[in-house]
């Protein structure tokens, strides 16, 4: 799509870079090769559990924050034909491959954007929906971000948010050095001004905003060895890829030692094994302007 249909949308300037974001947490997953496919993995594995009842009408105007590499994209533009999409991310590499994954997916209705979730560049009511999947958890005032985000929506509009809660995760056989490498990840990220826990503080978060008719609803996932694409795609190369990639600055942080680390690691693993099961609970709120 031509990106000049969306220039009345616009005021001011985009940030150039990553480095010109502040007050935004860190990615504590960081951006490398790895993480983009543990992004890909997460997004394709989650699709019908996270986008079965996201779809927006056509002509509708719909702005994603925190698009990352574009993997939620994807799925967003397949569910809505005809709806107008504006993506931006703060990270200049991660609108790079989000512009990439669009193009082989082969949709164009879709604006990438470098911008500031404290600062957005866009005018106000610009937007009927905003949607936002795994974002809020990496931002150090996520109320100060929706409330920025509900300015560019317009009176009615709604705003969809997808966010997960590592305190809801358990797994079969129960293991305490599991647990500890978990625990590890959460405080890596709350270092961060992050927060690995906010599923289950949307509604309150949402409310805050100035949001109204909040609804939020659980969207658990069950694995066991009766479903072998949930095994490999969300215990293996999401939950588990993404507790691994904290590993060196759990250590450095002395939250664990390498002993203790490979422990919980390998009794994870153990819950991907054919006697084992795993459960995550996301949270998918949906409210009004």
């Amino acid at each position: 799509m031509d990106g000049c249909n969306y220039l009345p949308l616009l005021q001011g300037g985009f940030a150039r870079s990553a480095q010109e974001i502040i007050a935004v947490g860190n990615y504590v997953h960081g951006y490398s090769d790895i993480e983009a496919r543990r992004l890909a993995d997460q997004a394709n594995t989650l699709a019908g559990l996270l986008h079965a009842t996201v779809a927006f009408p056509a002509g509708s105007r719909v702005l994603e924050a925190g698009c990352g590499i574009g993997a939620q994209t994807v799925h967003l533009v397949r569910n809505s034909p005809g709806a107008h999409f504006t993506s931006f991310d703060f990270s200049s590499d991660s609108i790079a491959k989000a512009r990439e994954s669009i193009a082989v997916s082969g949709y164009s209705d879709v604006l990438f954007n470098i911008a500031d979730v404290y600062n957005l560049p866009y005018k106000t009511d610009a937007f009927d929906h905003v949607f936002i999947c795994f974002f809020l958890e990496h931002l150090r005032d996520p109320i100060q971000a929706l409330r920025g985000l509900g300015k560019t929506l317009n009176a009615g509009g709604t705003i969809t948010v997808v966010e997960g809660d590592h305190g809801s995760y358990y797994c079969h056989p129960r293991s305490e050095a599991a647990d500890h490498v978990v625990k590890c990840l959460i405080e890596v990220q709350a270092r961060k001004h992050g927060n690995s826990l906010i599923g289950r503080q949307l509604y309150p978060l949402l409310a805050a905003a100035g949001f109204r008719e909040v609804k939020v609803l659980p969207r658990m996932v069950y694995v066991d060895a009766s479903k072998p694409e949930l095994v490999d795609g969300f215990t293996r190369k999401t939950f588990i890829a993404m507790v691994k990639g904290v590993k060196e600055e759990a250590l450095s942080l002395q939250l664990s030692d390498e002993k203790s680390w490979e422990k919980g690691i390998a009794d994870l693993n153990r819950a991907a094994d054919e006697d084992g099961t795993f459960c995550y609970t996301f949270f998918q709120a949906i409210a009004l302007k």
